[in-house]
């Protein structure tokens, strides 16, 4: 699991006094020096405590409390229904939760939206880009909604970090599933947001450009953003996941690493069977494709 701690060094109101001895002997208080004390703080990224949402008479998030640490990668698991992406509203300030409180970034969604959406970037369950533009005007755009310098520049170095150069000028409607992903992973990126929420990333897409998906995903975590994913693919969560978390009915029943959840179980009994392939499997290896672990 990916952890991250500031060392902070903190002035303490009450000063100590410098002695300085004259040459009689004599004390006198030269100055107040401050005692530097040194604080470890441990850094979280998203902070949830006892959010509560209802449309009309339907109880969607009943009292859901977690933390996500920076610099990793946190998967909300849960079944149609179950409110992630209520809750990945709220989070983003799309949506107003009835109570509790939710902090991103240091920031209240209720009180401080602006500040958290600066601090932000969200990524739907459908690419959201401009089939009309290139994949480098689509870049280019976004980098100039956020008022950046050089977004050419900006835009060219995201095309090259996501392999997407080599189609940067063909229309974003000529793209694959896979290469439009990517695209709007990109677009995500442009400003570089220190929190990117993923709502079912990889919905639609075939395996192979699951993977790629997957192994971008695993490099931003890697560079130091922090990643808020939601899936209904266990596997998914199961090979990128340092926290997970699942929802159900409005409620977190679970949540902890994938070992800590494993411990939940009673230990597996040990029997020896013959392993076939899966249909996955049987794809990747026909088409040439290592699977991704």
């Amino acid at each position: 699991m990916r952890r991250e701690h500031h060392r902070t060094l903190l002035a303490t109101e009450s000063e100590e006094q410098v002695m300085q001895t004259k040459g009689n002997g004599q004390q006198l208080s030269v100055s107040k020096m401050p005692v530097l004390k040194e604080k470890i703080v441990q850094s979280t990224a998203i902070q949830v405590t006892d959010i509560q949402k209802s449309y009309k008479n339907l109880d969607v998030l009943k009292g859901v409390n977690f933390a996500v640490e920076q610099g990793s990668i946190f998967a909300l698991l849960g079944s149609n229904g179950a409110g992630k992406t209520t809750l990945v509203k709220i989070l983003t300030t799309l949506l107003k939760q009835d109570s509790g409180t939710a902090i991103v970034n240091g920031f209240d969604v209720a009180s401080e939206p602006a500040r958290v959406r600066q601090s932000i970037s969200l990524t739907g369950q459908f690419a959201a880009v401009d089939e009309m533009l290139t994949g480098r005007e689509n870049l280019i755009l976004i980098a100039r909604l956020r008022h950046l310098k050089q977004p050419r520049q900006v835009a060219d170095e995201l095309l090259a970090r996501f392999g997407l150069t080599d189609a940067a000028n063909r229309r974003a409607s000529t793209y694959s599933g896979g290469m439009r992903r990517r695209l709007d992973l990109a677009m995500s990126l442009v400003g570089t947001p220190p929190i990117l929420f993923l709502d079912e990333p990889t919905t639609g897409l075939d395996p192979e450009a699951r993977m790629e998906v997957w192994k971008e995903v695993k490099t931003l975590a890697d560079g130091g953003t922090t990643v808020f994913l939601t899936t209904q693919y266990l596997e998914e969560a199961e090979q990128l996941a340092d926290h997970i978390a699942i929802l159900h009915e409005g409620k977190i029943l679970a949540s902890g690493t994938l070992m800590e959840l494993k411990k939940l179980f009673p230990p597996a009994q040990v029997e020896y069977v013959e392993k076939q392939p899966t249909l996955e499997e049987i794809f990747l290896a026909i088409i040439g494709k290592k699977e991704y672990r």
